[in-house]
């Protein structure tokens, strides 16, 4: 059976959940579904005072088992319009990786999150490619023929680049039903191709 990881990183919980729905949506497309995170390097006093979200149930990934897998799916939350730290530390160990060629033609794919709506959702999942691509990954999004993505009656995350969603600037919004159904799709949609991939 195709094995797909969602892999990511998240303070507040944001990214946690849209994981367990893009983990659905790879189920739902006849694929095996992990979902892992990667490490806090926040010092624990630093991320207690900030209020993270330590208690997290999914287990902590190392970089050598992502070979392991036909896909990955990487839940990025956006800083400053970029790749947060704790990802990009946990992406700077899969040099052994790239030199061994592990992660060529396997397929990936970006969702993420932001405080607000022009916060640098879509700059991080295209800045956030390049990694994937030194690694030989093939990367897809979500494709428009997914109706939601064109909605204008709420405020909503959601790009072709990838599923999102917004947190507010005090962190107290949880992703919407319709941001949680985008990441659903995303996964299903990864799931298809991977399992295209993988039978080619």
């Amino acid at each position: 059976m195709t094995k797909i990881l969602v892999l990511y990183y998240s303070s507040y919980g944001h990214i946690e959940q849209m994981a367990e729905s893009v983990a659905e949506g790879v189920r739902e497309g006849g694929a095996e579904a992990m979902v892992k995170r990667v490490p806090e390097i926040v010092p624990i006093d630093v991320a207690t005072a900030h209020g993270f979200k330590l208690d997290q149930a999914a287990p902590v990934a190392v970089p050598d088992e992502l070979a392991d897998y036909d896909g990955i799916v990487f839940g990025i939350p956006t800083r400053f319009g970029g790749m947060a730290a704790q990802m990009r530390n946990f992406l700077d160990q899969t040099g052994g990786l790239w030199h061994t060629g592990k992660l060529i033609g396997k397929v990936a794919s970006i969702f993420t999150s932001s405080a607000t709506l022009h916060g640098g959702q879509e700059a991080t999942i295209l800045t956030s490619i390049p990694t994937l691509l030194h690694h030989g990954m093939i990367f897809v999004g979500l494709p428009y023929s997914n109706a939601d993505l064109m909605q204008l009656d709420e405020v909503s995350g959601g790009t072709p680049y990838g599923a999102s969603t917004l947190s507010g600037t005090d962190n107290k919004r949880k992703p919407s039903a319709r941001e949680l159904g985008l990441a659903r799709a995303q996964g299903k949609f990864v799931a298809d191709v991977a399992r295209r991939q993988s039978a080619a």
